[in-house]
């Protein structure tokens, strides 16, 4: 008789422990065990007459005692020593509800074409044909990416669903946001704000350093011109090179440039445009009974001698008319806060439909049920993407029914609400670029490599080439060569789903349909996890410590804006604000979007082991270092700056979109 020594792992996770009996079988090249009864669940000692070969994969099922109900197990893996010395790592990481026999392979990644044993291809097989029942795709609304198909976060597959503590301290802070705010008496208030210290009353509620400083600052123009280069959307911003045809700006018409031409700044590299266009014609919503209003403007920002981004003009509506004035800041105090505070409103709709939805939140998704769908548990690219879909799934089942849908709050309380939201995303898909997903591509496609104090780009690019340099040598370990990565046919099928249901097929986004080379799916792959993880942190992390402060980004506004110039007051101003429940509910979800859960997890940290064989687990080592190096130097930065930034900070910047 041979016997094999083996432990098993319940993760460390609340209700993970299981009263149930456990069973194993080992699986070798050239046999398997009996089934054995774990009687202790923990460390076990298989017999066998003989030696079962090379451990391809193990088989755990578990049954009800007598008068016990069956329950749930989260066992996060099993280490088997054989007779001859060797030792086989079965990663799980995954819940076990039911009484199936569930198979587990050996750790060490496998390419399709790599799996040569008869069972492990069985199992194989048998894995993607149960994922592909259970990761489903649906389409939510034509025209932008697809999602999976559930009809409740409890059917969701248990090991993609919030932990016990996640939905917890979720379900907590989402039904007590009001209420932690202080805000909860004023949802019934559809009366207009009556005086700026009135919003001033409500907000000392909740306050964080970066609030504080929002609130004192939101007036001036280089506060307005900081937030296009390190506020939550810094996609938008891009170099003037020839002013747009529907932007009839004339030096005349702008006494700021008296003494140099704007066309003279236009070619020193000076000016930058921010141009609206995806609201452009966009059927604002009807917020509390009343009319909103939605702006597409033009503005043009000009960077000083003193390094600062300051705007000079403003078009609130695309076509240049009399009724729709360019306004400069040598207007009157209150025309250009008012165009300034449209501005602003345009751009809170434009970061959450386009550059935080759309560009976070719906792609992540598209990655993640594609790799569950397509890339089995032993596959070297599931091991490296796994942890960067954590949670990811449900905060999108959630974004759906308690933001987005007819009676989520986005759809209720935003100006671009409802229709306006179908079309903002649509025209945002169908311009979506891969160059614009990729921060080395993106920052010289809008001529701001050398703009100064751009620290969302200046951290951005250093996280990308540290995770590109992760990514290059995990799957450069595993794929040799061009052909490897034409010949895996798992590869290719992630790939094509994400560009048919991610990207809807349209290949003007140059998106890759397939991969052809090493270097093509290494920089994919380094997008896919930058946009799950650095990207989104920098799109969502700030929104409270920018938007807490409503003046500053307005989710509606109740006035048009002005056709005349000379027509606003301070009163103007108050009464175009959103009307104080709106401001409340706007404040509150904001709040919720930026809270860290205390079970987050940082990038670069990987609770699950996933990677058995030394040379990726000595590139995660690196990886990590690198990392840490990283965020000592975002701080030593940081500690000079009157604002500091903080969101690409690798400490914290979450492993994936989780919130």
């Amino acid at each position: 008789m041979v016997k094999y020594e083996g432990t098993v792992f319940t993760a460390d996770l609340a209700a993970s422990a299981t009263l149930n009996k456990v069973f194993i079988k080992l699986v070798g090249t050239d046999g398997e065990s009996e089934r054995k009864w774990l009687m202790t669940k923990t460390g076990f000692t298989v017999s066998c007459p003989t030696s079962i070969g090379k451990l391809v994969l193990i088989e755990l099922d578990k049954q009800p005692l007598p008068l016990c109900p069956e329950d749930s197990w989260f066992p996060a893996k099993v280490v088997v020593k054989s007779p001859e010395g060797h030792i086989y790592n079965f990663p799980i990481y995954r819940w076990i509800t039911d009484g199936d026999v569930h198979r587990f392979r050996e750790g060490t990644a496998l390419r399709v074409f790599d799996d040569d044993h008869h069972l492990s291809r069985y199992a194989r097989e048998q894995e993607l044909k149960q994922r592909q029942e259970d990761y489903r795709w649906d389409v939510y609304l034509e025209g932008i990416p697809h999602c999976i198909k559930a009809k409740n976060p409890l059917l969701l597959p248990c090991e993609v669903r919030f932990s016990f503590t996640k939905t917890t301290e979720f379900l907590f802070t989402a039904s007590t946001g009001l209420a932690e705010l202080g805000l909860k008496g004023l949802t019934f208030y559809k009366r207009r704000w009556k005086d700026i210290d009135d919003i001033s009353n409500v907000f000392y509620c909740k306050k964080t350093s970066k609030s504080e400083y929002v609130k004192q600052h939101w007036e001036e123009d280089a506060f307005f011109g900081y937030q296009y280069l390190n506020g939550v959307n810094p996609l938008l911003i891009r170099r003037c090179t020839a002013l747009p045809s529907n932007f009839p700006v004339t030096d005349s018409m702008d006494s700021h440039h008296a003494r140099c031409s704007l066309n003279d700044e236009i070619k020193k590299g000076n000016v930058f445009l921010l141009d609206y266009k995806n609201m452009d014609g966009v059927q604002a919503n009807v917020v509390n009974g009343k009319k909103q209003y939605l702006m597409a403007p033009l503005v043009l920002l000009q960077k000083t001698p003193d390094n600062k981004m300051i705007p000079i003009a403003i078009q609130l509506k695309q076509q240049p008319g009399e009724d729709n004035p360019i306004f400069f800041p040598t207007d009157s105090k209150h025309d250009w806060q008012v165009a300034k505070i449209f501005v602003r409103s345009a751009d809170f709709n434009e970061h959450q439909l386009n550059t935080h939805l759309l560009r976070t939140h719906l792609l992540a998704e598209v990655f993640a049920v594609s790799l569950l769908r397509n890339v089995p548990m032993v596959h070297p690219l599931y091991k490296l993407l796994i942890p960067h879909t954590r949670y990811t799934l449900q905060i999108n089942f959630l974004a759906r029914n308690l933001l987005i849908s007819k009676v989520g709050v986005f759809t209720r309380y935003a100006a671009s609400g409802g229709e306006g939201m179908v079309t903002i995303l649509r025209r945002s898909l169908s311009s979506m670029t891969y160059s614009s997903l990729c921060i080395p591509d993106d920052i010289p496609e809008r001529g701001l490599e050398d703009v100064p104090n751009f620290y969302y780009r200046d951290d951005g690019l250093k996280l990308w080439d540290i995770i590109h340099r992760f990514v290059q040598g995990t799957l450069g370990y595993y794929y040799k060569n061009d052909s490897e990565v034409q010949r895996d046919s798992e590869l290719q099928k992630w790939i094509s789903d994400i560009f048919e249901h991610g990207f809807l097929s349209q290949a003007c986004t140059g998106i890759p349909q397939k991969f052809t080379t090493v270097a093509e799916m290494v920089k994919f792959v380094t997008m896919v996890i930058f946009t799950c993880s650095a990207q989104h942190a920098a799109v969502n992390s700030g929104q409270y410590d920018f938007g807490g402060w409503m003046p500053n980004t307005p989710i509606t506004l109740q006035l048009p804006p002005p056709t005349k110039k000379g027509t606003t007051d301070k009163h103007t101003m108050l009464k175009t604000f959103p009307d104080v429940k709106t401001t409340a509910q706007g404040m509150s979800t904001m709040w919720l979007l930026s809270r860290q859960s205390s079970d987050f997890v940082p990038i670069g940290k990987y609770p699950e082991d996933h990677f058995c064989e030394e040379t990726p687990r000595k590139v995660i080592k690196d990886f990590q270092g690198e990392l840490e190096v990283l965020s000592t130097v975002i701080k030593v930065r940081n500690r000079s700056l009157e604002l500091p930034y903080t969101y690409m900070d690798p400490l914290e910047v979450e492993n994936s979109v989780a919130i």
